[in-house]
């Protein structure tokens, strides 16, 4: 039993074949999916996905890229979105220093915002965060966010990181990097991680494991990285792909 905490499937890289993407993920054993929402009206089409099948759930957000859109009336889309069946979380939010797309004010203020939001709706959170750890941190700390829980999706940090994030009681998402040649530093937090912190993810269409680097990724291809994470922790990949689904289901709370 397998699971991808965290994919996009309602993007147009897969308006082709989206179906067929979903059917080879359930003939790989993926049990459990998220759709995750990134961008601005993109919650209202992870909604519809995951309403047409039942191994599929969704969250709403707005990912740092596009804080600057922010509104009050994108905030009630949100709401209103992440009170639909099967939402799970709001995500992806957090801070993304790597690019800039949004003025990093307008990053912190939508994050603790959202954060905010997460808490009146009593729901996870799933955190997007690069080249900005501390202010990711401090933010999630000022917020009590660890009253809601949630994941770092895609964890990009290293061993020390990985405890900073464990220690306000957040989940660690692992995802095609930890296969790359250079996994350095995230092979060292993905093998130190416990068990049942654990997720593991393709961020599909993006980031596709070692040997696919280059191809459209898609939930399917998360063995690699259960065989990856596996591997590192010195365990069965099945032994891997049951806790991590296990996880998935209590952190998001699916019955």
């Amino acid at each position: 039993m397998f699971s991808d905490s965290h994919a996009h499937l309602t993007l147009e890289h897969f308006d082709p074949d989206r179906e067929e993407v979903i059917a080879r993920a359930r003939e790989a054993g993926i049990a459990r999916l998220i759709t995750v929402s990134s961008f601005i009206g993109d919650a209202e089409a992870c909604a519809g996905l995951a309403s047409r099948h039942d191994f599929i759930h969704f969250t709403a957000g707005v990912h740092p890229h596009e804080a600057k859109g922010w509104t009050p009336e994108v905030a009630r889309v949100i709401r209103r979105a992440a009170g639909r069946p099967k939402a799970v979380a709001i995500g992806e939010i957090g801070l993304d220093y790597h690019y800039d797309f949004s003025p990093r004010e307008a990053q912190r203020r939508v994050f603790r915002e959202q954060i905010a939001l997460a808490r009146d709706l009593r729901l996870p959170i799933v955190i997007h965060t690069r080249e900005a750890w501390d202010d990711t941190l401090n933010i999630l700390r000022e917020e009590s966010a660890a009253d809601v829980g949630g994941v770092f999706h895609c964890f990009s940090g290293g061993k020390e990181e990985a405890r900073r994030c464990l220690d306000l009681g957040f989940y660690l998402s692992f995802a095609g990097p930890v296969t790359f040649k250079n996994a350095g530093r995230v092979a060292e937090a993905a093998a130190y991680a416990p068990l049942d912190r654990t997720l593991c993810e393709t961020d599909a269409p993006y980031l596709t494991p070692h040997p696919h680097r280059g191809r459209r990724n898609e939930p399917a291809r998360v063995l690699l990285v259960f065989e990856k994470v596996a591997s590192l922790k010195g365990l069965r990949v099945e032994e891997v792909g049951e806790a991590a689904t296990r996880n998935l289901e209590l952190m998001f709370r699916i019955a």
